[in-house]
């Protein structure tokens, strides 16, 4: 699954006959963090999701599940996003700079 952002739909006069009543919308991939990632892509639709909402979306095989008749359709929107929380694992802590080598004591070679 991916997650997405619903920013607009298609309208298709002509089309495959088992697509009757899909609904198509314009979807741009996102990453964990929400920020854009990819081109935008064509997601038929079974949630009902409109333009702004977050998404999670397949493709291949598993697009076409959500309906009986098997529409030909390579990426379908399975679900709406309500709230994302990412935990990331802190970065390990910083080891404590070593400490510095004591100083050389030399014995001076001069005679007094």
């Amino acid at each position: 699954m991916y997650f997405g952002r619903v920013v607009g739909s298609v309208w298709c006069t002509v089309k495959n006959t088992s697509m009757t009543g899909c609904r198509m919308l314009v979807v741009q991939p996102l990453t964990p963090e929400l920020r854009n990632t990819g081109k935008r892509l064509i997601c038929t639709d079974c949630t009902g999701a409109g333009a702004g909402e977050l998404v999670y979306w397949v493709r291949g095989r598993e697009a076409i599940l959500p309906f009986g008749e098997q529409p030909p359709v390579d990426t379908t929107i399975v679900g709406i996003v309500d709230e994302v929380h990412i935990q990331r694992t802190p970065p390990a802590p910083a080891q404590p700079p070593a400490p510095a080598p004591a100083p050389l004591h030399r014995k001076s070679s001069r005679k007094s």
